[in-house]
């Protein structure tokens, strides 16, 4: 009972703080994002006022918080519209991974890690946050805009992407054979295109039997179809992320608007604890070792997304603003960089804090960019008024003949 009540305490000063915070950042025009993530911090272990009761409900809440997050993207678009993104979105993907993973390779190289530490910094510093980016694209409102579908397709690339590296990187830090891990990843392949199939073909089925006059029926069963997809795609080596992104797409029409109309409310609320939950797994003291590796390490790959987004808004007819609010929007890491830090914690101890702190940096500085890059840009670009010259003979001559 006295553990019941410390953690209805805790959770309801955690949530007030939240809403605070939250009306804070609004006031001030600013994302709420690096303000929950410093509270995160604040009632960490380490922290000013560290939990003791509700830790393992706010851990819960965090996975419940990204799987919304992912669902209400997928609510925004149909089957057709992602397959079409994929299509055309991957030389894109291919950018971004060159341009991002290699210098987290290179980083760990450097740092004397080994190849194996190499591979897991490389999908740090590589796959952007799905859940940050969700949360900034809906806070600045650009879900409309003509360059998130893009921004959209290369996230898209890369959690579809975290099928085929996760199970490989398991099977290296694991020292598993060559046969174990193509199993896995061929495991893992079969979900996502099980998933996939499902969602182009029989779409309109699945929406008609979700669809529901009531409702408290229509929330409860999509919020129960998409933790159960999420869960098996988790148990199936995929990310529980790209399992609610599916199910958001197979849903379409009046049910998708009226299950986004519902759920809003509850992704902001587990959005919210996602991000505090993110910031209480870190203890603040192992930042300060590691803060000029990883502040060298984000200004680099910070830079390199912002080239990838650029170069696949433009890929994609996108007009100069646009390309650099892309950019600017895919900056931001997150969560499946600190689960690859988790994983590789056992062979390299020291990436842990060197991706904690990495990530923490680039959170607060993913709203940021995502709001400030493209007027930057038109700033910096911004080519100064040349003087008036005098007209030549040939301008004259032109002027004289349009009088005539």
């Amino acid at each position: 009972m006295h553990n019941t009540t410390a953690m209805l305490i805790e959770l309801g000063a955690i949530i007030l703080a939240l809403g605070l915070l939250g009306r804070l950042a609004g006031r001030v025009g600013f994302s709420p994002i690096p303000l929950y993530l410093l509270a995160g911090l604040a009632f960490g272990h380490g922290g000013i006022l560290p939990l003791q009761a509700s830790e393992e409900f706010v851990a819960t809440g965090a996975e419940i918080g990204v799987i919304l997050l992912l669902l209400l993207l997928g609510l925004e678009y149909s089957a057709s519209e992602l397959v079409t993104n994929l299509k055309t979105q991957y030389p894109s993907g291919a950018v971004d991974f060159i341009l991002n993973a290699i210098p987290g390779a290179v980083a760990a190289l450097v740092l004397g890690w080994g190849p194996v530490a190499a591979v897991a910094l490389a999908g740090v510093t590589w796959i952007s946050s799905s859940g940050v980016i969700a949360k900034v694209l809906g806070d600045l409102r650009r879900l409309g805009n003509r360059e998130t579908p893009v921004v959209l397709g290369v996230l898209v690339i890369e959690d579809l992407a975290m099928a085929l590296y996760l199970p490989i990187l398991t099977a290296l830090l694991a020292g598993v054979s060559l046969a174990g891990g193509a199993i896995t990843l061929l495991i893992s392949l079969g979900t996502v295109g099980a998933v996939l199939y499902v969602a182009l073909r029989h779409g309109r089925l699945i929406s008609r039997a979700v669809s529901s006059d009531n409702a408290e029926m229509l929330l409860l069963v999509v919020l129960g179809l998409t933790l159960l997809v999420a869960g098996i795609a988790q148990e199936l080596q995929v990310s529980a992320a790209v399992g609610a992104f599916l199910v958001g797409i197979a849903l379409s029409g009046e049910v998708a608007e009226g299950a986004s109309n519902l759920l809003t409310p509850l992704r902001d609320l587990f959005a919210a604890v996602f991000f505090v939950f993110f910031g209480l797994s870190t203890d603040p003291a192992d930042i300060p070792p590691v803060l000029i590796p990883a502040l060298l390490l984000a200004v680099v790959t910070a830079l390199t997304k912002v080239a990838t987004g650029w170069y696949a808004a433009r890929r994609a007819g996108v007009q100069g603003a646009g390309r650099w609010r892309a950019g600017g929007t895919l900056v931001a890491r997150g969560e499946f960089s600190i689960v690859i830090a988790g994983l590789a914690v056992g062979v390299e101890p020291r990436i842990g804090p060197l991706a904690t702190a990495y990530v923490l940096i680039l959170v607060i500085v993913g709203p940021l960019t995502a709001r400030y890059t493209e007027p930057l840009a038109r700033r910096l670009t911004r080519r100064p008024t040349a003087p008036a010259s005098a007209p030549n003979d040939a301008e004259r001559a032109e002027s004289a003949h349009a009088n005539v």
